[in-house]
């Protein structure tokens, strides 16, 4: 048994029993992985996926475990290599972050500003997604930490550390009825077009259940994953705008009235998203306290000891900042 084996059949699963694509991704021979992949079953006397002539159709339930053992053992060789790396050179390194567009956008950049200050030489990656696209990322070992609102507490490998609450502004341009408003009402919302974000981003669960809870049906009339195109179309008239409060830029939006709406709705926090069993290199830490100063070293380490879910009894009492 080789380690190649095991990652030519994990990345053939992730790339959904496609061997093509598999080998494009890797940079080698469709026939090459397919002759590896009978030479491992052969070896532990059973398939791994089941065919049609050439094609693979299916994982087979003795694959599906044997899959998942070796995602594994590439973990945890490549944790070997991250405790090589940080005894050789501990300010070498890589960090791959997913996250969402209103965290890239308005949260990220003086933290990855200053990070990189600090460590010129860690390369760092930005991936965007949805919430769910992003937690994936890490759960399947392609970015180290997953930076979003939701979503992430359907991954059970992922520990879960809070770190900011925030709410949302309602944007109007400057000459809309709202804009004089002193204290909006859901009922006043409710009988404007609205333009917000869409299922699943960026606390819009919150703005749903706000409404439903009050017996009203919103009229949306567009949805955007990003604060910025739901900007545009409250400019063109299109309908009033709901996001977070942090996307707003005073400079920037200076055409549109931001009004608070956190009487409204309830806060969302924000959380980073680490796969368990990680090997946390120190500047890994470093980054997550220059995202939310009261994840120390100790506390995360201890969020990562915890049990599967039990990480969030170790944030009770923490006053967690507003942003």
């Amino acid at each position: 048994m080789k380690l190649q084996q095991l990652r030519y059949i994990w990345e053939v699963s992730r790339h959904n029993l496609n061997v093509s694509a598999t080998a494009q991704s890797l940079f080698t021979s469709q026939p090459g992985i397919s002759k590896q992949i009978r030479l491992l079953e052969d070896e532990l006397g059973v398939e791994i996926f089941a065919r049609s002539g050439k094609h693979l159709t299916r994982v087979t339930p003795a694959g599906e475990a044997i899959i998942e053992l070796a995602g594994q053992v590439l973990r945890l060789t490549a944790n070997i290599k991250d405790v090589a790396q940080e005894h050789s050179d501990e300010r070498r390194g890589s960090l791959s972050i997913a996250t969402t567009h209103t965290q890239a956008r308005y949260c990220l950049p003086p933290v990855i500003h200053s990070f990189t200050q600090h460590y010129p030489e860690v390369a760092l990656h930005m991936q965007q997604g949805t919430p769910r696209q992003i937690a994936q990322m890490v759960s399947e070992g392609q970015a180290d930490f997953a930076i979003a609102t939701e979503s992430l507490e359907l991954f059970n490998d992922l520990v879960l550390l809070p770190c900011y609450r925030w709410n949302r502004c309602v944007l109007v341009p400057r000459d809309h009825p709202l804009a004089q408003s002193s204290r909006l009402t859901l009922d006043e919302l409710a009988r404007h077009p609205l333009v917000t974000y869409v299922f699943g981003f960026t606390g819009r669960s919150q703005l749903d259940d706000a409404f439903r809870a009050c017996g009203l049906s919103p009229n949306v009339v567009l949805t955007a994953a990003d604060a910025d195109v739901i900007k545009t179309y409250v400019r063109l008239g299109m309908g009033v705008g709901i996001v977070a409060h942090m996307a707003v830029d005073e400079a920037l939006d200076h055409d549109l009235v931001a009004l608070d709406a956190s009487h409204l709705f309830e806060s969302s926090t924000t959380k980073i998203g680490i796969r368990r069993g990680t090997f946390m290199r120190g500047y890994m830490y470093d980054f997550l306290q220059g995202f939310a100063a009261h994840l120390d070293r100790d506390l995360v380490d201890a969020a990562l000891a915890a049990g599967p879910r039990h990480e969030h009894s170790l944030f009770e009492g923490i006053e967690l900042p507003v942003r």
